[in-house]
């Protein structure tokens, strides 16, 4: 038994946003149907690298769902859909505002058929809004948000984060959302639009720098490798190469400089009585400590930090983050059997569930692979399935 057993999706998006949210769902236990277009399918099966002809890169975002290919432009690719909708509990989209209308699959023609339905859009900028015909993408986002006025060092070129942050912010957004309106269903029996926008996801998060701007009216600007609120919270230079220091309270703070570094005196020093104050004179702070600890090698500190109970940490590539001891015993790193990359390895789940863990039930799937499968299951026979191909409304 997983937690979303029994929940049906269907699954209009593509690339990234969409994607990651309903594979979270179908990693739950939903049964997602993702429907492809005709020429190609996701767009993503077309970025590499690839191993056997088949996109790696589609196939770490879509494991546990089926695939099937709808010709959504011509009448019996559509109507299809609708008989598909009819028995779905949560429908997910990432089309250009005002797509889905023209091709008659919005959340109004949907609602008809199921008023249930819990229909998720996912868009650049939301289905309304001066801004809402617009296409938007990750790193837009990025620079419309002020994410990338912060991100790097001061003065230097806008950079954008190491990941997609928006683009899956947008699909984690979009999950919490679809499950809150699950639970509505649950207990009115009615179902929702839910609009989420990747330009507005990840502006909740700004929250010391709402504080400081809202408070004082202060922009934050690029911090580097520093924290905006804490010190020492940052990167600190050791004799072989750099370290994450986490003293982001005055316990920490105090339990570093005492018993890590052995210098009880920083702890008198005005400049760094408080976290404020540290802050305000990070600079110096940054400076002193790294005089001191450029005598050690990381895992030295690391080791002390750790007797000490500071918060502290390498600074690991991807690659070395994958072979971390402490996330392969935490199941991080998943292999999954392929039916033509082979065995292949996948992030894990970051949700642990005693009762219902989840589980990689099966590998990202073939282009159209369950076509015949699942219309099967809606009762066309083998006759129809083969015309429906014939005439381009199918693959």
């Amino acid at each position: 038994m997983l937690p979303l057993q029994n929940i049906k999706v269907l699954d209009v998006s593509q690339i990234m946003a969409g994607p990651y949210c309903t594979m979270v769902l179908a990693d739950m236990g939903a049964e997602v149907i993702k429907v492809e277009k005709l020429n190609g399918g996701d767009d993503s099966r077309q970025m590499g690298p690839y191993v056997n002809d088949e996109s790696t890169c589609f196939s770490q975002i879509n494991r546990n769902k089926k695939s099937i290919s709808l010709n959504l432009k011509e009448d019996r690719g559509r109507e299809i859909f609708y008989r598909l909708a009819r028995e779905a509990d949560v429908i997910v989209e990432n089309y250009r505002t005002g797509v889905t209308r023209s091709l008659q699959i919005d959340y109004e023609t949907i609602k008809e058929l199921n008023p249930g339905i819990v229909y998720c859009s996912i868009s650049g900028y939301g289905q309304t809004g001066p801004s809402s015909h617009k296409g938007g993408f990750d790193l837009v986002a990025q620079g419309m948000t002020g994410l990338m006025s912060m991100t790097g060092e001061p003065g230097r070129r806008p950079l954008k984060t190491g990941i997609a942050v928006y683009d899956i912010g947008a699909g984690l957004t979009a999950i919490y959302s679809i499950l809150a309106a699950c639970i509505h269903k649950m207990n009115t029996g009615e179902g929702q639009h839910i609009d989420i926008a990747i330009t507005e996801c990840g502006l909740p998060w700004f929250t010391w720098e709402a504080a400081a701007y809202f408070a004082e009216g202060k922009v934050p600007e690029a911090t580097g490798w520093r924290h905006r609120v804490s010190a020492p919270y940052q990167a600190i230079k050791a004799r072989d190469g750099y370290l994450m220091l986490g003293c982001a309270n005055q316990r920490t703070w105090e339990r570093f400089a005492r018993d890590v570094l052995g210098r009880e005196d920083l702890m008198a020093d005005e400049r760094f009585l408080t976290n404020h104050a540290r802050g305000q004179n990070v600079a110096e702070l940054e400076e002193i400590l790294e005089s001191i600890m450029i005598d050690r090698d990381i895992d030295d500190w690391l080791e002390r930090c750790d007797r000490a109970g500071v918060p502290a940490g390498p600074i690991n590539d991807f690659g070395q983050a994958m072979q971390d001891e402490h996330y392969l015993a935490r199941g991080m790193v998943q292999e999954v059997e392929h039916p033509r990359i082979g065995k292949m390895k996948t992030i894990g789940f970051p949700s642990k569930f005693s009762r219902t863990p989840l589980q990689i039930r099966h590998p990202a799937p073939l282009f159209a692979q369950h076509t015949d499968e699942v219309l099967a299951g809606l009762g066309l026979s083998r006759e129809e399935l083969d015309a429906l191909r014939r005439d381009g409304c199918i693959v």
